[in-house]
């Protein structure tokens, strides 16, 4: 997935791929881009696992994300560039918000599911569409046109029972957090609260997407 860019649901291959599992030491370079990581992990997996592949176009049901006829919440955040990070996760400021760029979950188990309070700061349309395709488990596209960086912040709550997997937690941060939702209220689900809450839609629909073929890989790596 990392070294080619994809999702789980674009690689398709032997079924002990997803049940093996490995520890990987590698050094990276100082310097280089996430392009170039990307070609010596490719590289790493032909020469070490005798990864060979191909990829084909395969037809996929996806959600768009598009602006709602209301309008987009999404506040425009203008980030300098220049301007330093703090080091480690994203900050929290006094309010619960965030003080640098990032974006946080706070997950709050329920009976049944689970309360997800989201916040984020100076966050392309890209991070929005990437954690909604780990909720839904499917492809979601950003069919939006906006092209700026922006703070959302979204309360929704997830219906799945307890022990199946739930969108990854965001760093934590110092400060106050957001008080999760209570149990007692069952909140909106993920499609209702990005219309309530953030201005958008998502519409169901077919896309075309690579997908990475794997046609012969070996479940003991070659020696160091």
């Amino acid at each position: 997935m990392t070294a080619y860019d994809v999702k789980t649901y674009q690689v398709t291959g032997p079924a002990w791929l997803n049940t093996e599992r490995y520890d990987i030491v590698a050094k990276v370079p100082a310097g280089v881009t996430k392009e170039q990581v990307n070609l010596m992990w490719q590289k790493l997996l032909a020469e070490r696992f005798g990864v060979v592949l191909h990829h084909e176009s395969k037809e996929f049901q996806v959600e768009e994300l598009v602006v709602d006829k209301g309008g987009s919440k999404l506040k425009e955040m203008a980030w300098d560039p220049a301007t330093p990070l703090p080091p480690g996760p994203p900050q929290r400021d006094n309010n619960g918000g965030l003080a640098s760029p990032g974006q946080v979950n706070t997950i709050s188990p329920r009976e049944n599911g689970a309360s997800v309070h989201m916040v984020a700061k100076a966050q392309p349309i890209s991070q929005l569409t990437a954690t909604f395709t780990n909720v839904l488990n499917r492809p979601v596209l950003d069919k939006t046109g906006l092209s700026g960086k922006y703070d959302y912040t979204i309360d929704y709550v997830i219906d799945q029972p307890v022990g199946l997997p739930l969108p990854p937690p965001g760093p934590p941060g110092p400060g106050p957090a957001a008080a999760p939702v209570d149990a007692s209220e069952p909140g909106p689900d993920l499609a209702a609260a990005i219309q309530q809450q953030l201005g958008l839609r998502l519409v169901r629909s077919k896309a075309m997407l690579d997908v990475v073929v794997i046609d012969k890989a070996e479940k003991m790596p070659t020696a160091n």
